[in-house]
């Protein structure tokens, strides 16, 4: 995690990186991972939700936060105006909740306003945007807010043919010269996320905002002498082994048959710890170095490999219960073949492995 944060930092400079830790810094440990990635020159951290924010402020963590999912009715703001946390603004309701918040304190909200350049999910719309200017202006004269910058996010920067990012870059840029134009200070902007800030240099304004690049996860090409390094391992342990004779079947629906005598294993971890069902069938292990295909369904607890067959001594003929079975990272496959195979993306393959069986270990090592 480290090596990740001090290549984005030193790629994009003087720009500075704000690491996207949100899920729990997307399943690897967010309060961890935060200090991880601050001590190895982030100079901000980002999460989705203000309760994300305040647990890594109960953990200790002191550099800036900005959260951006929210509600403007019914969410007490006090903890963000207190423990100096940035909001993201996607609407006017909740430029007026966290005007109002403030207003009630008498200090200002640290704020960044949310432009929707395209994406059409979140961030003030081009219909509310010339009154969300407005009422910002003269909330700032009033004292209430302090705007940090304007932020976005780009749609399809993961496809470097797409002239949606262009449209994007061109709106943002816009709307940060409009504040200007108004005398706003918004000092710090910024709409890069992983594959924007490896492929457009041009796009990193005052500070990026890289998130599944910081784990390890490349979802576009890196430029040349850039190298990231998977930050996640998953593994589960061989639990017995047995030999499974000619035409038997495996597993639910005996979807797999035996074609010879097979020496298989049985690993534990299922989809109960967050390993789709759908994968039965379309990925393997690596246990000992070798790879072995997984066979048959995936169970709740449970997966089944095909070790090789009976009547040649190969490396399958030494797995024994209690051997580590990588799934993927650091002596196996990449989580990127694991998500292929599922029919998804790295980041939900990442954000998977949960519950009281799958123990996270974090483990310092040597940069």
């Amino acid at each position: 995690m480290a090596h990740n944060v001090r290549t984005f930092a030193a790629l994009v400079a003087p720009a500075g990186v704000m690491a996207v830790v949100k899920a729990d810094g997307y399943n690897h440990g967010m309060a961890d991972i935060a200090r991880t990635a601050v001590d190895a020159g982030a100079q901000a951290l980002g999460v989705a939700t203000l309760g994300e924010a305040l647990d890594l402020r109960d953990t200790g963590v002191t550099a800036p936060v900005t959260a951006w999912i929210w509600l403007a009715e019914g969410e007490d703001l006090t903890g963000a105006l207190d423990r100096d946390i940035t909001l993201g603004i996607p609407s006017l309701a909740h430029l007026d909740a966290a005007v109002a918040t403030a207003a009630s304190a008498g200090r200002p909200m640290k704020v960044g306003l949310m432009v929707d350049t395209g994406l059409s999910r979140s961030g003030i719309s081009p219909a509310e945007w010339p009154e969300a200017l407005e009422r910002a202006d003269a909330a700032v004269d009033a004292g209430h807010l302090e705007i940090t910058g304007l932020f976005s996010h780009f749609a399809s920067a993961d496809d470097p043919t797409s002239p949606v990012t262009d449209r994007q870059e061109a709106l943002f840029a816009a709307r940060i010269q409009e504040c200007r134009a108004r005398g706003l200070d918004v000092p710090v902007n910024h709409i890069a996320n992983t594959p924007a800030v490896l492929s457009r240099a041009d796009l990193r304004h005052e500070m990026v905002r890289p998130g599944v690049g910081i784990y390890g996860v490349d979802p576009c090409a890196l430029p040349s002498g850039v190298e990231l390094r998977a930050a996640m391992t998953l593994r589960a342990k061989v639990v017995t082994t047995r030999v499974v004779a000619e035409g038997e079947g495996v597993s639910y629906g005996h979807h797999w048959i035996a074609p010879t005598d097979r020496r298989t294993a049985v690993v534990a971890l299922g989809y109960a710890d967050g390993l789709p069902r759908a994968l039965s069938g379309k990925f393997g292990v690596t246990v000992n170095g070798t790879w072995y295909p997984q066979i048959g369904r995936v169970c709740m607890d449970q997966i089944v490999i095909d070790l090789g067959p009976v009547d040649v001594d190969g490396p399958g003929a030494s797995v024994r219960p209690g051997d580590w079975a990588v799934i993927f990272g650091e002596g196996g496959r990449s989580v990127r073949e694991i998500a292929d195979a599922a029919g998804t993306i790295d980041y939900e393959i990442l954000t998977l492995p949960r519950g009281s069986r799958v123990a996270r270990r974090t483990v310092p090592v040597q940069p």
